[in-house]
C-alpha cells in the first residue's frame, strides 16, 4: 500500500466525543454507587436502564461493562478471571468479561456476607465494578443471556434477589405475520408488558418504596425525542458523500442505549446538527467516498478505531449496519410517554436478533437498497452465535436479491485474539476487485 493510501484517514464526527465524557461520568457514578449508598442493579440485553434510573439505582448494563473495558484494552484480567473460574473462550466473550468480573470481586472481598471489599487499584476496572444488589434479567433471542445472569447469581452465593423478563422470539410464522404487525406481535407485546409490570413490583420490593412512575415518563419522553434525533442524522447519510459512517453510530450506542437519561438529547441534537451542517457543504465521513458498505455483526469493540480508519484508507464509506441501525430504541413512535410500558415492550421485541430469517433479512435488504451499497461486510463473532447464525443467508440474499458483493471475516466483540488483520485485508480488497469489476462492465 503506498503512502498516499496509508495517510487517508476517517473523518469523524466532532460532536461524538460528547459520548467520551458522558460513558466517563456515568462509569464514576458507578465506581462510587456504593459509596453513596445505593443499590446497585446488574442486568444484560434490553434497555431496561429506564425503571432503574427512576427509582434511583444504579444500574451496570454487563455488556457496556465489557465493551468499554474491551475499548480501553484492560478487557484481558477479567477474561483470565472467567477462564481460571472454569468458562470457556468460547463462551460469549461479553458474558466471559463480565463474569469475570464477578469473579475478581469475589476474590477481594473479606467478608462474602459484610460485602465488604479490598480497595482496588485505579487501573484494574474489573475489580472495580460494584457487586450488585439485584439482577434482572430481560434478554431477547440469545440463549447466553439468561444463563449469564444464573451464573453471576451463583458467583455471588444465590444471596442477591433475581428477576427474570421473557422475551420471546418472534417467528413470523402466521399469515397476518409481518414487522410489527399480526396478531402474534400484538399477543407477544402485551405478554411482555405484563411482565414490565411485574418488573416494577420487584423494583418496589428491593426499594421500599412506591415506584416513581412520573420519572419514568418524563424519561421515555426524552428517550422518543432522542431516539427521533438519531435516527434523522442517519438517515441523512443517503446523501453522498455519506456525512456520517456506522463508526460514527457505534459511537453513540451507549447513549442511546445505557447512559443516563439527562443529556442524550442535547447529545443527539449536537450530532444531528452537525451531520446536516455536513450535508449542506457536501463534507463526508470518508473524504475521497469511493464505495459504499452495510456493516453486519456487533462491533469490535478493541477495533473501532481501528477499523474507521482501515475503510477510510480504502475510500470505502461504512454508512450502516444491523447492529445499529436496527436496534436501540428503534421504533420510537411505538413509544406513548404518558404510558410507556406497551411501547417499551415493542422496542424489546425488535431486537434485530429476535425475528425469524424472513423478517430480518427483509428489513437488511431494504437498508441495503435505501442507502444504496456496494458491499457488505460481514463480522462474524466468534462467540456470538446469536448474530453469526443468519449470516450465510444474510450474504446469500444480499447477492441474490441485490446483487451486491460481500465479504465475512472472523473476529469478536471484546476478545481481540479471535481477530486476525491480515484476514480481513485480503477479503475486503477482494471484494472491493469485485465491485471494481463490475462497475467496468456495467
Amino acid at each position: 500500500m503506498n503512502i498516499a493510501v496509508q495517510e487517508k484517514k476517517a473523518n469523524k464526527l466532532k460532536s461524538t466525543r460528547i459520548a467520551g465524557k458522558l460513558v466517563n461520568d456515568y462509569w464514576e457514578m458507578v465506581w462510587r454507587a456504593k459509596e453513596e449508598g445505593k443499590l446497585v442493579c446488574w442486568y444484560e440485553g434490553s434497555a431496561i436502564n429506564p425503571f432503574l434510573e427512576a427509582a434511583d439505582i444504579c444500574w451496570v448494563h454487563g455488556e457496556a461493562y465489557s465493551a468499554m473495558l474491551a475499548a480501553r484494552h484492560q478487557e484481558v484480567k477479567a477474561q483470565q478471571a472467567a477462564e481460571e473460574r472454569g468458562y470457556m473462550k468460547e463462551l460469549c466473550s461479553y458474558a466471559r468479561t463480565h463474569l469475570g468480573c464477578a469473579v475478581t470481586n469475589q476474590r477481594n472481598r473479606n467478608d462474602a456476607d459484610t460485602g465488604v471489599s479490598n480497595a482496588p487499584d485505579d487501573d484494574d476496572l474489573a475489580a472495580k465494578l460494584p457487586a450488585p444488589d439485584m439482577i434482572i434479567s430481560a434478554y431477547a433471542y440469545c440463549s447466553t443471556g439468561q444463563q449469564w445472569d444464573e451464573m453471576t447469581s451463583r458467583l455471588f452465593g444465590k444471596k442477591v434477589p433475581i428477576f427474570n423478563v421473557s422475551i420471546p422470539w418472534v417467528w413470523g410464522s402466521k399469515p397476518d405475520a409481518g414487522y410489527l404487525r399480526g396478531q402474534e406481535w400484538d399477543e407477544t407485546s402485551k405478554y411482555v408488558a405484563r411482565q414490565l409490570e411485574d418488573m416494577v413490583k420487584f423494583i418496589e420490593e428491593q426499594t421500599g418504596k412506591p415506584y416513581p412512575w412520573d420519572r419514568l415518563r418524563a424519561m421515555m419522553a426524552d428517550i422518543k425525542t432522542a431516539s427521533k434525533l438519531r435516527l434523522e442524522a442517519m438517515d441523512m447519510c443517503t446523501a453522498r458523500p455519506a456525512p456520517a459512517s456506522f463508526f460514527d453510530w457505534v459511537v453513540s450506542i451507549a447513549p442511546i442505549n445505557n447512559l443516563p437519561v439527562p443529556g442524550i438529547v442535547d447529545y443527539f441534537t449536537a450530532v444531528r446538527d452537525e451531520v446536516a451542517a455536513r450535508v449542506a457543504t457536501g463534507e463526508g465521513a470518508v473524504p475521497k467516498e469511493k464505495y459504499r458498505l452495510f456493516f453486519d455483526g456487533i462491533m469490535n469493540w478493541n477495533k473501532v478505531g481501528w477499523l474507521a480508519e482501515k475503510f477510510a484508507r480504502y475510500d470505502a464509506a461504512v454508512i450502516c449496519g444491523r447492529y445499529t441501525h436496527m436496534a436501540f430504541w428503534q421504533e420510537p413512535d411505538l413509544i406513548n410517554a404518558n404510558d410507556p410500558l406497551l411501547g417499551m415492550a415493542q422496542n424489546y421485541l425488535i431486537c434485530p436478533n429476535n425475528h425469524a430469517a424472513p423478517i430480518l433479512i427483509d428489513l437488511i435488504m431494504d437498508l441495503c437498497k435505501k442507502f444504496e451499497v456496494d458491499g457488505m461486510v460481514i463480522h462474524a463473532s466468534r462467540t456470538c452465535r446469536a448474530f453469526t447464525n443468519p449470516q450465510f443467508l444474510i450474504a446469500d440474499a444480499a447477492t441474490k436479491r441485490l446483487g451486491i458483493q460481500t465479504s465475512m471475516f472472523e473476529g469478536d466483540v471484546t476478545d481481540e485474539s479471535f481477530y486476525k488483520d491480515e484476514l480481513l485485508n485480503s477479503r475486503v480488497e477482494a471484494m472491493l476487485e469485485a465491485i471494481d469489476s463490475r462497475r467496468m462492465v456495467a
